[in-house]
């Protein structure tokens, strides 16, 4: 199992802070954790695909599309932040 965090208009796009999950075996990284979730439909599609801006963390260290994850890992999914 799983857990996925929502930060900030993605928590509120989603109107969800967090979930546990298991994943089925076909995912293996945070991408394909990303494709899969949007396979749910609205609003996970529209917030969450491949278009939008979004950051994705593994247990608190920025990662990739291809990064793996594992059972017990806390994963995030937050836009992109500014400064200044």
């Amino acid at each position: 199992m799983i857990t996925i965090l929502y930060f900030a208009s993605l928590r509120e796009q989603l109107n969800k802070a967090s979930e546990q999950l298991e994943c089925p075996e076909t995912v293996s990284s945070v991408g394909e954790l990303r494709a899969w979730l949007c396979e749910r439909g609205s609003p996970w599609s529209q917030v969450l695909n491949t278009d939008a801006l979004v950051m994705m963390s593994i247990n608190h260290s920025m990662a990739d599309p291809g990064s793996e994850i594992k059972d017990g890992d806390e994963i995030a999914f937050f836009p992109p932040v500014t400064g200044g």
